[in-house]
């Protein structure tokens, strides 16, 4: 029947104007593309220096043909297994899978994966070849430890983009939608991938979630408060307390500057920070800023002295007392450690307590960080850094996404490309997209310094503001909050902490991950964590003979905190009475996008 005049777009209209659309993108695409051609802007040809890598790899494998050969047959043997199971569902009869995926593998959960048997067969199998890749190169022999780890890490990285569950063709879930919506899906996905293009400049920058969904200080970081020192580096966020008596002593959290603070003031319901303050302290939040090229120069003793330092000064000014008990998370707690080993130099001892969520000081085993640090590549860094004086926020949050790809990559490829449908609107990805830009001069040491050749812990081997310093001469009291699966900071790593400080530390386990183990409210009842009040060398040994306890380690921070928190006051407002205040909070700083 033919449209009435009047009458609104026919199914046909919209498919037009949609590719319309899309051939105007895919123009300027191209155009972005040739352009880049012919300024050089191409980078290296390996910027990962991954070829070098798997070249030494496949020279070690042919050394040993036999092992090479001895592999292979049990390929082939667990496929002959995998053929005659499956010939047996194919007949009727029941059989027992021949291989199945990890516990938490979200990738196969549509019920065509076990309910159909050919799909139970494409499944078994890319299954059975990746476990036998991965698993083959581990076992090659000869390589040192930093090729061992590239290969392995870029092996998993090649088989995770190759499951079918990434493919039109082998994925049951994209097929029946494809069937269903007469191929409209994979349009809309073309126009999504072509969005993400366009506003990754070329570069694949995936959205995760609707941003339009959430606005900083509107329905995210909202609880209430005040700017009430500001600098080029940070906005210093004082909170107003719900408790007529406070704390003497005020806290201090000071958050990654690779992200926004606010991944500690998500919602009402899970914010640390409004916890915080009705548990009685008198909550202060260093806001870092989202620097450009103007701060290139500021460097990791800058980040210090400008800072914690800075901060302590302007607490102090606004509660007239001159200790502070201080948190430092991820990045934020490295720095921590290394100011207070400073201050310890210096005799300073504002600090009356220091914790620390989820932060390296020792480097020797960085976890899968460490395959993006070699000097090819920190000499890359250098040099892009050199043209911009800065390092992009989405270069870090890419490799961030990589130690994750199936959750923080690969899902979204088949929700937003292949299915053809808008992201989950959701706060935490939406704090994870948030991420900020690194001045040249300070990336560049912490890069070197830290990661690559792990001075922090050397005593001497770092010095700030022409001081060296040492964590052996901290004497804080300091409690070590780690999560069991962290992948950004392993917990057998942070446990170095016990052995390092020379005053009393408190090291906790915490259940999950970087994030979700550190945001853990009481109210979820969720995760659990460990304590011990035995120190052994081993961080082995510290679990075998650890407490479990169930719900959240927030209660257990909450009683060790209390004792170097002293005695209550009439609760502070803030700004009052040495501090203007500036701006309400969230503050200018943290509204300062990469993108």
């Amino acid at each position: 029947m033919a449209d009435q005049p009047g009458s609104g777009p026919t199914d046909a209209d919209q498919l037009t104007e949609t590719m319309a659309k899309i051939a105007a993108q895919s123009q300027r695409l191209v155009a972005e593309f040739v352009k880049r051609q012919a300024q050089g802007d191409t980078g290296p040809i390996d910027p990962l220096n991954v070829g070098t890598a798997f070249m030494d790899l496949m020279a070690k494998m042919m050394a040993d043909p036999m092992r090479l050969a001895k592999a292979q047959m049990e390929l082939w043997g667990a496929y002959m297994s995998l053929w005659q199971t499956t010939t047996n569902r194919l007949l009727g009869k029941e059989a027992e899978p021949v291989a199945e995926p990890e516990r938490g593998d979200r990738r196969f959960r549509d019920s065509a994966w076990s309910e159909n048997p050919v799909f139970d067969y494409v499944k078994q199998s890319y299954l059975l070849s990746s476990r036998w890749i991965v698993d083959t190169v581990r076992k090659v022999d000869g390589l040192d430890d930093a090729t061992a780890k590239k290969v392995d890490f870029y092996t998993r990285q090649f088989v995770d983009a190759m499951a079918p569950t990434n493919f039109v063709m082998t994925n049951p879930e994209v097929l029946r939608a494809t069937v269903e919506t007469r191929g409209e899906n994979l349009v809309k996905g073309l126009g999504n991938l072509l969005d993400d293009l366009e506003r990754g400049k070329g570069r694949l920058h995936i959205k995760m979630t609707e941003r339009d969904a959430f606005k900083v200080g509107v329905n995210i970081a909202v609880s209430p408060g005040k700017v009430v020192f500001q600098n080029d580096l940070i906005q210093l966020l004082q909170f107003a307390p719900t408790t007529e008596k406070v704390a003497k002593r005020a806290l201090l959290i000071m958050p990654p500057w690779i992200n926004k603070y606010y991944v500690l003031d998500l919602r009402p319901e899970n914010s640390f920070i409004r916890w915080a303050v009705a548990e009685g302290h008198t909550v202060f939040v260093i806001s870092w800023a989202n620097p450009d090229e103007r701060l290139a120069s500021k460097t990791f003793a800058d980040y210090m002295l400008e800072g914690p330092l800075a901060a302590l000064g302007a607490i102090e000014k606004a509660t007239g007392e001159k200790k502070t008990n201080v948190i430092g998370y991820c990045l934020g707690g490295t720095l921590l450690a290394a100011t207070l080993a400073y201050m310890a130099a210096k005799g300073d001892d504002r600090i009356a307590s220091a914790t620390f969520f989820a932060s390296m000081i020792d480097f020797a085993e960085a976890g899968e960080l460490s395959v993006f640090i070699d000097e090819e590549q920190l000499a890359f860094l250098d040099e892009r850094m050199s043209k911009t004086g800065y390092l992009d926020g989405a270069d870090m949050a890419t490799t961030f996404n990589m130690l994750r790809a199936n959750d923080l990559i690969w899902s979204f490829v088949v929700n937003n490309y292949l299915l053809g449908k808008d992201p989950f609107p959701f706060d935490l990805l939406f704090w994870n997209s948030d991420s900020t830009r690194m001045p040249a001069a300070m990336h560049s040491f912490y890069l070197r310094k830290m990661y690559r050749e792990n001075k922090l812990i050397e005593p001497g081997g770092i010095s700030l503001d022409g001081t060296p310093i040492d964590l052996t001469a901290i004497k804080t009291p300091v409690y070590v909050l780690s999560p069991r699966e962290d992948h950004i900071a392993p917990w057998m790593s942070t446990y170095a902490a016990v052995r390092i400080y020379a005053g009393p530390v408190r090291f906790v386990l915490a259940g999950s991950g970087h994030i979700a183990g550190v945001i853990n409210p009481p109210t979820q009842k969720k995760y659990g964590y460990w304590t011990n009040d035995a120190k052994p060398d081993d961080p082995k040994d510290w679990l075998a003979t650890a407490s479990e306890h169930a719900g959240s380690w927030w209660p257990d921070w909450r009683r060790w905190v209390g004792r170097h928190a002293g005695t209550e006051v009439a609760a502070r407002t803030p700004g009052d009475p040495k501090l203007a205040v500036i701006e309400d909070a969230p503050g200018s700083y943290v509204a300062v996008r990469s993108d």
